[in-house]
């Protein structure tokens, strides 16, 4: 089998052939409902997922897999529209294979967003979360396996993986635009059920403020290539026993709709902070 660093560098390739002079500084991975994000690009050129070698396509409703260039104002970023899940079928692994890629095309920030189960019992549907910290309870690990030390170390640290200029940022970004943002702890669990309402229960001890299904992988993978990592979660709805609705993926899409125009702003004025200045 042919190793991730040569797999990483195929995959490449064939991004570079089909977007000429693709450069992105910043990488932006899009959750469930928040594809119209994507709109932030100008000057955007796209390729299916499908198209690049060793890449998976995702297959869950609103997650288009599609990887796009562009730019918002001075600044070059990267759009991975849709990202790959466990519970597909996907190993910790392959889910975290696009952001390495992204990484090896040369972005050096890596922008996370999300859509994710309010545990803490003050986040409302439609909140917007700045993630600061993780627990990784899906007994998965996308660095499972031989390391290679030209991707990184063997034991990353993960004690600062969410960057906190970039969370600093953000919170400055939301103030900016009228989005307030609260911040906690994104607990990842394999799904594809929702969780029940004991485990929303031994989260709350556990120290989650809300929970999902992805992201962690991704994370971990980007913090070992040596990217910096800031998390954006949309709480979409009460967490299991908070409330008397069942749980649904439509109602994590719709509520993600109606809060994505606060998002898109937030995330403008935040990418326009990054921007290089002249």
């Amino acid at each position: 089998m042919t190793e991730l660093f040569e797999r990483l560098g195929e995959s490449a390739a064939r991004v570079r052939e089909r977007l000429p002079g693709f450069e992105a500084e910043v990488a932006l991975v899009l959750g469930s409902g928040l594809a119209g994000a994507a709109r932030l690009l100008e000057d955007a050129r796209s390729i299916p997922l499908a198209e690049v070698p060793h890449v998976g396509a995702p297959t869950v409703s609103g997650h288009s897999g599609r990887l796009s260039v562009g730019r918002v104002g001075a600044l070059r970023l990267a759009v991975l529209q849709g990202r790959l899940h466990t519970y597909e079928g996907w190993s910790a692994a392959e889910t975290a294979y696009p952001v390495q890629l992204l990484i090896r095309l040369g972005a050096r920030v890596l922008i996370l967003t999300n859509a994710s189960g309010g545990v803490r019992e003050d986040l409302r549907p439609g909140d917007w979360m700045v993630v600061t910290d993780h627990l990784n309870l899906s007994g998965k690990n996308p660095l499972e396996g031989p390391n290679d030390d030209r991707l990184g170390p063997r034991f990353p640290d993960l004690s600062r993986a969410y960057d906190a200029e970039l969370r600093a940022r953000l919170l400055q970004a939301g103030a900016g635009q009228g989005v307030p943002l609260q911040q906690g702890v994104y607990a990842m669990l394999s799904g594809p059920s929702y969780e029940t309402p004991a485990e929303i229960r031994m989260l709350r001890r556990l120290g989650a403020d809300a929970v999902g299904m992805s992201t962690v992988p991704e994370v971990i993978a980007a913090v070992h290539l040596g990217a910096r990592v800031a998390c954006l979660s949309c709480i979409t709805n009460a967490a299991a026993g908070m409330g008397s609705a069942p749980l649904s993926h439509a109602e994590v899409q719709a509520v993600a709709r109606t809060a994505e125009e606060a998002g898109v702003r937030l995330l403008r004025a935040f990418f326009e902070s990054l921007a290089p200045r002249p």
